[in-house]
């Protein structure tokens, strides 16, 4: 039986599920293909750490992506992706870290406070 590894990404709300497995370079997000699900702007980014490393034809690549939006489900991708080929082969762990793909982007929105039309706007002030 063939090898598979897994991994986790998360950004904002979104998480990605990714599997590796020695293949041909096909791709699936959620039973469909990239070019299905990502538009054309998003797509480079969530396959960055794969065309960083030269390995856009090395493995299979099957994942699920939940939550958030394109931008998140992108970069939850992109992080879970490159944990999985860490887990893959430890010798990728420097050259992707140095281009910061391991480490996760902690940024969410921020939450709308009582008495407030916002997280930080302010109902309009009248002085008189």
């Amino acid at each position: 039986m063939e090898e598979r590894y897994y991994a986790t990404g998360r950004r904002k709300t979104a998480v990605a599920r990714v599997w590796l497995t020695q293949g041909s370079g096909q791709f699936k997000i959620n039973n469909r293909t990239v070019e299905d699900y990502f538009g054309e702007a998003v797509r480079g980014e969530a396959l960055m750490p794969l065309t960083s490393l030269g390995l856009d034809s090395e493995f299979d690549i099957w994942c699920t992506v939940k939550g958030g939006g394109i931008t998140g489900q992108a970069g939850a991708l992109r992080h879970g992706l490159a944990r999985a080929l860490v887990v893959a082969n430890e010798e990728y762990r420097k050259p992707l870290r140095k281009r910061g793909f391991l480490t996760r982007d902690s940024r969410m929105v921020e939450r709308k406070k009582y008495g407030q039309p916002g997280a930080r706007k302010r109902f309009q002030f009248s002085k008189r």
